[in-house]
């Protein structure tokens, strides 16, 4: 299908991501008066909504704020629904331009500016010019992989929703941080029989601090059981081979396998820029003071920055990204 081209001026500026951290770039150019488009083949804070039904967050809701609109959950610490209704309110506050179901597909650079390429759901593609490109993809569809003989097989996860779907099933839950933690503790409270499988020979250290003592309790009781400095081996249909530190296997009776084991953020389309990306951390190469990368016009906002270590940059230290973004660029503008 050939691409249309929308007949307007370029953008100031696209944001490839409509996460809180794109939507921070959104709201920060509403302020400074900057045309600003937000792009994303998912909805708005998908990666949210991707989060377990009835998450609690462990931030405050005042570090999960952008833009001055306050947020004002109905308990001490804000809860997934919560979150997604206030970044759909501050769309709607901020009037921000939204494409949402539309996935980009390709970035060229072009002498005065950028040509953005995508697709929406329906297969119609699109061509718009932009000033500057935003990357605030997130990491949501780049789990970090297990690398053993049957992950592929459909019993195995990387995302955990709820847990009625596992009841009277035995679960392993690959990890140790928060989120296996706060799988296993709802697995169980479902009815599931629950292993966790870590390769430490204790919990992270990070663990939410009111979590701790559940978690730590359901283990010492053997509600919960676990294989410490192990890894799983070998996924079969009905079964995991798991074999620990000292070399010993075992295989456990088991019905599914989430791999609680993080993500790494894409860094494909920034390279097809330019953009170098350190080989050894997987940072792009960009200046903290405006977010913008070795190649002109070309920026990064939210856990892209943070290369293979994306529990280094969350929502609460995300958020004034934006900010920094649109200064550098309102000043070029006026300048």
């Amino acid at each position: 299908m050939k691409p249309e081209q929308e007949p307007q001026e370029p953008w100031d500026i696209i944001v490839i991501g409509a996460g809180p951290c794109g939507i921070g770039v959104g709201a920060a150019a509403s302020r400074q008066h900057v045309r600003c488009l937000l792009i994303d083949k998912g909805c708005v804070a998908s990666s949210i909504a991707r989060y377990p039904t009835f998450m609690t967050f462990f931030s405050t809701a005042d570090k999960l704020e952008i833009g001055g609109v306050p947020f004002l959950p109905s308990g001490d610490k804000p809860t997934r629904r919560e979150a997604l209704r206030y970044y759909q309110r501050l769309v709607q506050h901020f009037d921000i331009d939204v494409r949402q179901y539309e996935e980009v597909v390709a970035v060229e650079s072009r002498p005065a500016g950028f040509i953005v390429r995508s697709r929406k759901m329906s297969g119609e593609e699109r061509l718009r010019a932009a000033s500057n490109i935003v990357v605030a993809t997130g990491y949501f569809d780049h789990p970090n992989l297990l690398g053993v003989p049957g992950e592929q097989l459909p019993k195995v996860r990387h995302d955990y929703r709820e847990g009625h779907d596992f009841f009277l099933q035995d679960v392993v839950v690959v990890g140790g941080g928060n989120s296996a933690v706060d799988a296993a503790l709802e697995l169980h409270r479902w009815g599931a029989r629950v292993t966790i499988v870590h390769f430490l020979p204790q919990l992270d250290a990070n663990i939410k601090p009111w979590v701790r003592p559940d978690i730590e309790a359901r283990l010492r009781s053997g509600a919960i059981d676990a294989r410490w400095s192990s890894r799983v081996v070998e996924i079969r249909p009905e079964s995991v081979v798991i074999r620990s530190k000292d070399g010993a296997t075992e295989e456990l009776r088991n019905d599914f396998v989430l791999a609680m084991t993080g993500y790494t953020p894409d860094p494909r389309l920034l390279r097809s820029l330019g953009v170098r990306i350190d080989p050894v951390t997987g940072i792009p190469d960009h200046d903290p003071e405006s977010m913008e990368t070795n190649v002109p016009g070309v920026f990064v906002a939210g856990v892209i920055v943070a290369g293979n270590d994306a529990n280094k940059v969350f929502i609460e230290n995300g958020r004034d990204h934006g900010l920094k973004i649109v200064r550098r660029i309102a000043e070029r503008r006026d300048g």
